[in-house]
């Protein structure tokens, strides 16, 4: 009966260790991806946020742990090899320490992060060309493509844009431009746009045909979207995180080149 419990708990702890090691892979990946990936909005807000790459490195650092710390629990358990147990248990500890961390950089640097994701956003606006050919104008037309939103605290941000505030025609962003909602493929313009039936002889953002909900935090439709994607969490993160999980999601995007 003791033989058999003790065999029972072995591999129970094998299986609890094997879990370990995946997640830890899924956050090495996760860090990983936030250093690699050109692609996303995440590579803009790295050109001007150190402690989103602290952040990466950070995840790096834990999921290299606790894949390590997963890997020695399975091999201790497996053969009951009390060193590797005890280092398991040290391990755990550390991994302990670090959440506990990173926990409290997060809480202390949500407005700083806030901030200067404000700050890139309007300089990305203000500098935006008619080809939008650099990756930071694709990733932030992405962004107003799918979360379907014009402009960080309002559309009109984009007065600020040299070609949009010497236009005397109607010419708004694309990529704000207002979709059917049975279209269902995400489908990113980029450049200007100019409308068809435009009459008016300057270009106010009022005669815009684009998406009135702002990309700012507090945005219904960001709320929505940040629940959408975190609805598979366990845990609910914090809320400047949340704030970044539909400008940091990373869909398969069509892009379609329109200028004016």
């Amino acid at each position: 009966m003791g033989a058999g419990c003790v065999k029972v708990t072995k591999y129970f702890l094998f299986l609890f260790n094997l879990l370990f090691f995946i997640l830890g892979a899924v956050i090495l990946g996760f860090g990983v991806w936030i250093l690699a990936d050109k692609s996303s909005f995440i590579s803009v807000l790295q050109t001007s946020s150190s402690s989103l790459q602290v952040g990466a490195y950070v995840f790096i650092g834990v999921g290299a742990i606790t894949m390590l710390m997963g890997f020695l629990g399975c091999i201790g358990a497996v053969n009951e090899v009390r060193c590797l147990l005890g280092l398991y248990f040290v391990f755990l500890l550390l991994i302990l320490i670090a959440q506990v961390t990173v926990g409290v950089l997060f809480y202390f640097n949500a407005d700083k992060l806030k901030q200067e994701m404000g700050n890139t956003v309007m300089d990305i606006i203000q500098n935006y060309s008619v080809n939008a050919s650099s990756s930071r104008e694709e990733a932030w037309d992405y962004v107003q493509a799918q979360v379907k939103c014009c402009g960080w605290v309002s559309p009109s941000n984009w007065t600020r844009n040299p070609v949009l505030k010497n236009s005397t025609k109607t010419t708004y962003p694309c990529s704000c431009e207002k979709t059917k909602e049975e279209d269902n493929q995400l489908i990113v313009k980029k450049g200007f746009c100019e409308s068809d039936n435009s009459t008016a002889s300057e270009n106010s953002p009022e005669d815009w045909p684009v998406h009135p909900e702002v990309c700012g935090a507090g945005s219904r439709e960001l709320d929505s979207t940040i629940l959408r994607e975190a609805g598979g969490l366990s845990l609910r993160p914090p809320s400047f995180v949340r704030s970044l999980l539909p400008v940091c999601s990373h869909l398969p995007l069509q892009v379609h080149g329109v200028s004016s």
